[in-house]
């Protein structure tokens, strides 16, 4: 699965990881996240992140 990072912040969304600290298991691919998802280190949107 590919990797996105954040063009604000640099934080990775690894999808083998998801995000659990807001509700996102582990295996979550980036273009199943909620539209509602935001970085969780900066809050910017889906939008900012590019596929590494």
């Amino acid at each position: 699965m590919d990797k996105y990072v954040c063009q604000a912040c640099g934080y990775v969304y690894d999808p083998e990881k998801g995000d659990p600290d807001n509700g996102i298991p582990a295996g979550t691919k980036f273009e199943d996240l909620p539209d509602d998802w935001c970085c969780p280190y900066c809050g910017v949107s889906k939008e900012f992140f590019k596929k590494q």
